[in-house]
């Protein structure tokens, strides 16, 4: 089995590494991820013994070779690994991993690099890791990742039938190392023409070339009869499915094309070249090995990089890597344009400028009208609490999502999951939502998905999660014995019973239909916490009448695991049933009814057709629809940290200035139901 990146690192004993760059100083991302792979950043005059640091080939490179010269004292090159970061360095991102090469420059074909050695040398026949090399390859494409990552998903590749010409920005170190300058790009569009004289030639320029950060090789005169510049943001994923041929000189595009089957043509000397699955025009004669795609993968993206996790300060996988950088990207794709937001209390506010607006800072305006209008002026999107969606009909629904916080909503406890639907919301079955649609859609995931989900089932049932995480009370020691069904409440005005019930929308209508049901069952009724705290509406006054047992401030899942059964109407407690292999009857339309996983009791939503495995289900819910974001690090997070957040607590106390906002809010309550 391959080693991870943070157990090899442990092995490593600590050695200085003197640095005559100052990034390597005040970026503290840089120096954390060496510091952890046991190299001690310093200044000064090294020994024989000590290290020197140098960034890559770049232009500060050379006081650390001088330096090196005269003390024997090799040097250690550091370059940003492929998966970078969402945007480019330029715009200060911190990388989420590093190459630490020993020998060279994974670009550099002068010297074999350790890059270069692993290809040539290592077995790379372990079954486990190319296994790992596959899955990962089919997650990267999912989630649409590159080393740079602010593309538009919503952009559409062009017809297919094109070739694709890489360019590279000028000055860039692979590019003068593979010896090539712009004649080298001419002649590489011109073989191009020629080779495929009918075909339209996409010229792709660089992302820090479009952000107008650096020049590239190509000009305006190099246009023309079918030769456009392509410059849209999109992920190279789909723009690679239409391409019928991909030129490059050494572009980590051509690695990506090479991933994506294509047989890349390369006019540098890149590390992919010389392993039998790219057309070089420039060969490299000490590279005689054949390998396969997922071989060439495991040793650029598993074997040879650092990988960073943020969220708990350590090295990482390359797994827990693409899991950070997806949720990290899609927040950005999400906010970039900023948003103005209606609906939002004023509590709400600043987690949710957490959350939707480090990229634009969000703004806030009720009045529909004046929402659009200011939306339209400044360029941002719009987005409304799906409570108070009427009148905003061009803005996305915003929700908590189903693992929400250790706390209450009422409570003012800030969430760690969010919803932004488009298409409606996940709990109006009246209309179609993108929930819906991810689960229609999960039938077709990658087994690499499928085993995520099912981990992530058996996380959440190993640490008791629910979507609150209250602190409460174990089920009673003397529950009555017989088939024992739990019926939890629920608020009755919220827009899940309003909107998703029928003949039974009260939390007494449900205790008697399930009791008229099940006559002989040992029924528990567990009322819901925000109706026990008196902050919302649905007491049954007379449940005991009807109920075997009233569970009151007990632990949702104590109670789930106590029981045989389920019924409910719309209730988030029915997925957690679900998840714990419960049966569930629904006598609502919830949004995990319809599916086939369910007993329903509602009349049936027709366009619930598609007939998802639990695993499937899961991934729609609580993976691929709710962002969720971890206020320790303060940034976009992946559901397995907001999962270990949850099961050990580590979370911020909700503010005093929130605690005395609860406080007054559950006395306003008080009266409300007083004067009702």
């Amino acid at each position: 089995m391959t080693l991870s990146t943070d157990t090899a690192a442990a092995e490593e004993t600590s050695r200085r590494l003197y640095v005559y760059n100052g990034g390597f100083l005040t970026n503290t991302r840089i120096k954390r991820i060496l510091s952890l792979s046991g190299y001690d950043v310093s200044l000064g005059k090294p020994s024989p013994d000590d290290l020197i640091g140098v960034w890559g080939q770049s232009p500060t490179s050379w006081r650390g070779e001088a330096v090196s010269d005269r003390t024997s004292a090799p040097v250690l090159r550091v370059e940003d690994a492929f998966l970078r970061s969402v945007l480019p360095g330029r715009d200060g991102e911190p990388p989420l991993g590093l190459h630490l090469d020993s020998r060279g420059v994974h670009f550099d074909p002068a010297q074999p690099s350790d890059l270069e050695m692993i290809l040539r040398e290592h077995p790379l026949d372990d079954t486990a890791l190319l296994n790992r090399a596959r899955d990962a390859m089919d997650a990267i494409k999912r989630a649409n990742l590159s080393k740079y990552n602010a593309f538009d998903l919503d952009l559409a590749a062009p017809d297919p039938g094109y070739v694709l010409v890489i360019d590279q920005t000028a000055g860039d170190a692979s590019v003068t190392a593979s010896r090539a300058d712009r004649n080298t790009f001419l002649e590489m569009l011109f073989v191009a023409r020629e080779e495929h004289p009918t075909a339209r030639i996409l010229i792709k320029t660089h992302p820090e070339t479009t952000a107008g950060h650096r020049d590239g090789h190509y000009r305006d005169t190099d246009l023309g009869e079918n030769v456009a510049f392509y410059s849209d943001p999109i992920s190279p994923h789909p723009l690679l499915d239409g391409a019928i041929a991909v030129y490059t000189v050494s572009s980590q595009f051509g690695f990506e094309a090479l991933l994506a089957g294509h047989k890349t043509v390369v006019f540098g000397q890149p590390f992919y070249i010389g392993w039998g699955l790219t057309d070089d025009r420039m060969p490299l004669d000490r590279r005689q090995r054949n390998l396969t795609r997922a071989q060439i993968f495991a040793a650029a993206m598993i074997l040879y990089p650092r990988w960073y996790d943020p969220y708990r300060d350590r090295l990482c996988t390359l797994e827990d890597a693409i899991k950070t950088l997806d949720a990290q990207a899609r927040a950005w794709r999400d906010d970039a344009q900023g948003w103005v937001a209606s609906g939002m209390r004023l509590w709400k506010r600043a987690p949710l400028q957490n959350v939707f607006g480090t990229s634009r800072k969000m703004m806030f305006q009720d009045d529909p009208e004046k929402a659009d209008a200011l939306a339209a002026k400044t360029g941002r999107g719009r987005m409304v609490w799906a409570g108070k969606a009427a009148g905003h009909d061009s803005a996305l629904r915003v929700e908590d999502g189903f693992l929400r916080s250790r706390g209450l909503g009422a409570d003012l406890t800030p969430p760690l999951s969010l919803v932004l639907d488009d298409l409606g919301i996940y709990y109006d079955p009246t209309g179609p939502s993108r929930l819906e649609t991810l689960i229609e859609t999960a039938t077709t995931l990658p087994d690499v998905a499928v085993r995520r989900a099912e981990d992530l089932i058996t996380n959440i049932i190993g640490a008791g999660l629910s979507k609150y995480n209250l602190a409460a009370d174990d089920i009673p020691a003397d529950l009555p014995n017989g088939r024992r069904i739990l019926v939890p409440g629920q608020v009755e005005d919220d827009a899940s019973i309003r909107l998703g019930t029928t003949d039974v929308s009260t939390n007494r209508a449900l205790l008697a239909a399930c009791r008229a049901a099940n006559p002989s069952a040992v029924i528990l009724y567990k009322p819901h916490p925000d109706v026990e705290a008196g902050l919302r509406s649905g007491a049954v006054p007379d449940a005991a009448d009807l109920a075997d047992v009233v569970l009151t401030q007990t632990s949702p899942i104590a109670a789930l695991n106590s029981v045989d059964e389920v019924w409910t109407m719309t209730s988030t407690l029915g997925f957690e049933a679900l998840l714990r292999g419960k049966t569930v009857t629904c006598l609502g339309s919830p949004f995990y009814a319809g599916w086939g996983l369910t007993d329903d009791r509602a009349h049936p939503i027709e366009r619930r057709s598609a007939r998802p495995t639990l695993a499937q289900l899961t991934h729609a819910v609580l993976i691929d629809y709710p962002r969720y974001f971890d206020p320790v690090a303060g940034l976009p997070c992946p559901v397995e940290v907001v999962i270990e957040r949850l099961e050990t607590g580590t979370l911020p106390r909700p503010s005093r200035a929130n605690r005395l906002l609860a406080k007054l809010q559950g006395v306003f309550a008080s009266y409300a139901q007083i004067w009702r």
